[in-house]
């Protein structure tokens, strides 16, 4: 079966903090990172990855655990520095978005 797992990066690309050089640089990094068989890199026509209106989606027909997309989110992430605004939320059963952590104000939470 074929599966579309999708990673959804339109908040932080709303807001600039992803621009078009960090999305080409985010579905480059899916390109040369995500494994097939062991080896980077080598995806052929089995792995397919498209950036489509801010949203990255991966199609396979190989099997893939959705946390292994999570996985290579947050690298990303932290080679950007970016981890510390940014977290990757399960949207659904193929899906992940990314969101801002809230920051609360401690001061007016008494």
């Amino acid at each position: 079966g074929k599966k579309v797992f999708k990673i959804d990066a339109s908040i932080p690309a709303k807001d600039g903090i992803f621009d078009d050089t960090l999305l080409g640089a985010f579905e480059q990094y899916f390109q040369t990172n995500v494994k097939l068989h062991g080896r980077k890199g080598k995806l052929s026509d089995k792995v397919k990855v498209a950036m489509d209106k801010n949203i990255l989606s991966v199609s396979t027909t190989m099997q893939y655990k959705k946390r292994y997309f999570k996985y290579l989110t947050k690298k990303f992430l932290k080679k950007k520095s970016l981890r510390d605004w940014l977290r990757i939320l399960a949207t659904g059963k193929q899906g992940y978005a990314l969101r801002y952590f809230n920051i609360r104000d401690d001061e007016n939470e008494e």
